[in-house]
């Protein structure tokens, strides 16, 4: 039988919850960075692997660039007890996630925690419907810092009533609480979602591909391409506080560095949360040099918020402007193709306005000197510049106002 945990809560509190239910404001000011233990582990994790990947984040340089959430996720789930109050895995989890918490926080970082707004979340565990106040109460407690929630085992559910009862559970519960919004893009959260979480998924689950779906009966999975294809039209629902979600990164899991370098580029243009999914304990230095890219991480985590668009395509070769604070813009060349392209950037001809941001790009009005975020050349926009794009690579280039 069911218990009815709502009368386990305070009056007081449901009373103030409806009087003020709104999410919390000063998150996710820029997008989100930080781990999510899915992409590699699935349902395989415990507290020394949340432990030892927080220890990474730090000792390899990913706190010091900007990543600070380390989020479980699926499968950390126990029983609930007499009362309803959810548990961890006692085997995987034996310190409980309040120590958990402690030892992230310790460490200058932060903690995620996955639940689902079904009664089961997606690997089978109990979800949050029916105990969504108690849950966020229980998560205060413990000290989490984000919670992500999925939309498994929803029949029957209006999507955006459903986030929006764990928006003000959060708010409720009195600890701010990242909310990050797992409904894939179903229910076009991006039409709704800004007042309800601080970022939605936009698609179905990335998959570690360049350009494929892999179909699974009921659902698919993407690779890279298909995902920024998916983005068309909705750049001008993103902002501060509010984001298109294009899925954690499957960077260091199995494509090519040109891939991996363009994956990482194409989340950061598109103001996408940067959450890496690997294993950061035994990365290459290669991988964690991408990760770790100062200058493409300047440009994801801009202060403007304004996600890029597609200017100009020929063929393979995709232009695409992202404006930035400052007067500012970034620029990425992206070869689909599976040939290497040369291109000749003549600046002059690209005069480039948003209707979003209602800035322009204009050479003939402001000068720029640019930097390539990967290769480090520089230059200036008073002549053209050469490029050579290899197969499924890109350029990616920082345009400052002189």
């Amino acid at each position: 039988m069911k218990i009815v945990t709502t009368l386990l809560i305070p009056a007081a509190l449901l009373l103030g919850a409806n009087a003020s239910a709104q999410k919390f404001d000063n998150l996710a000011a820029t997008p989100q960075m930080g781990w999510n233990s899915w992409n590699k582990f699935g349902c395989n994790i415990d507290e020394k692997l949340i432990r030892e990947t927080a220890d990474a984040m730090v000792r390899i340089g990913m706190k010091d660039a900007g990543y600070d959430y380390v989020n479980i996720d699926d499968c950390w789930h126990g029983k609930r007890d007499r009362n309803g109050n959810i548990q961890p895995d006692p085997e995987r989890f034996p310190s409980g996630m309040k120590a958990l918490a402690d030892y992230v926080h310790a460490r200058g970082l932060k903690l995620g925690i996955y639940s689902d707004a079904g009664a089961t979340t997606c690997g089978g565990r109990p979800g949050s419907r029916g105990h969504e106040y108690q849950d966020a109460i229980t998560y205060a407690a413990w000290g989490i810092d984000y919670v992500k929630y999925d939309w498994c085992d929803t029949k029957g559910l209006n999507a955006a009533a459903a986030y929006t009862t764990m928006r003000d559970a959060i708010h409720c519960a009195g600890r701010p609480m990242l909310l990050s919004m797992c409904e894939w893009g179903d229910n076009k959260p991006w039409e709704w979602g800004a007042d309800v979480g601080h970022s939605w998924r936009t698609t179905g689950d990335i998959y570690p591909c360049w350009d494929c779906e892999i179909n699974h009966g009921s659902w698919s999975a993407f690779g890279v391409l298909r995902i920024l294809d998916r983005q068309a039209g909705l750049r001008k629902h993103a902002g501060p506080g509010h984001w298109n979600d294009m899925d954690m990164m499957e960077v260091g899991m199995g494509m090519t560095e040109d891939e991996d370098r363009a994956h990482f580029s194409i989340w950061a243009m598109m103001a996408s949360p940067l959450i890496s999914g690997n294993d950061l304990r035994s990365m290459p230095e290669s991988t964690r040099k991408i990760l770790t890219n100062k200058d493409v991480i300047a440009i994801n985590q801009d202060k403007l918020g304004v996600q890029a668009w597609k200017f100009m395509s020929e063929g393979p070769l995709e232009l695409w402007a992202k404006p930035l604070a400052n007067n500012n813009w970034a620029l990425m060349i992206l070869n689909r193709g599976p040939g290497a392209i040369s291109y000749k950037m003549d600046w002059k001809k690209h005069k480039v306005g948003d209707d979003v941001s209602k800035r322009e790009l204009d050479i003939d009005k402001t000068a720029y000197r640019w930097t390539d975020a990967w290769s480090g050349k520089t230059g200036d926009t008073g002549k053209a510049l050469d490029l050579n794009i290899a197969s499924h690579s890109v350029a990616m280039l920082h345009l400052k106002a002189k």
